[in-house]
């Protein structure tokens, strides 16, 4: 074999190995990851069940929660700094606010002057079941300082009113800490 045969052949076995590292190091595709969170009551006497869903898409964070039992009327919404639901949920910590800034509402105030983790109010009637849904833009899952995997979604005990600190919502009522998942079913 002449020596250009030979660089030929040594050059075509690069390329062919070259090409199954490619492949082979390219992950295979998964399916979506999405967060979740189960929200029970903080104590025996708290009646609350539900659950919570996160979604990244183009528009934001996309949040759908619904409660299965809870008191009717409002209740402050909110996503807490840590994942614990122990305490009576005052494991949780204060809201999520990584910024430093002013209780307000995120959808409305944007995160210069609201909490990341200020969702507003779930709205129940009449004890059925109670949906809650919004999009988020800037909160992730699991991305940045905005990332809300691994904190809890608290379900307070009265109306948030947006007043300061904290939006006088009073006591944690439901819990939920939020995970990852890659099970997109309902």
């Amino acid at each position: 074999m002449t020596s250009i045969g030979k660089i030929i052949k040594t050059l075509g076995l690069a390329l062919c190995l070259s090409l199954l590292a490619v492949i082979y190091s390219v992950p295979a595709a998964t399916a979506a990851e999405i967060g979740k969170a189960i929200i029970e009551g903080t104590s025996e006497s708290a009646s609350v069940t539900g659950e919570a869903r996160f979604v990244e898409t183009d528009a934001g964070l996309q949040i759908n929660a619904t409660l299965d039992t809870a008191p009717s009327g409002n209740h402050g919404f909110h996503i807490h700094e840590f994942g614990s639901c122990a305490e009576g949920g005052n494991a949780a910590g204060g809201h999520f606010n990584p910024d430093g800034v002013k209780h307000g509402k995120l959808a409305t105030d944007g995160f210069a002057n609201a909490h990341a983790g200020d969702l507003g109010n779930i709205s129940v009637a009449g004890g059925e079941v109670t949906a809650f849904s919004e999009t988020l833009p800037g909160l992730t899952l699991n991305d940045g300082k905005y990332a809300i995997a691994g904190r809890a979604i608290i379900v307070h005990e009265n109306e948030d009113d947006f007043g300061q600190p904290t939006g006088n919502a009073g006591g944690r009522i439901g819990c939920g800490t939020i995970f990852l998942s890659s099970d997109t079913s309902s």
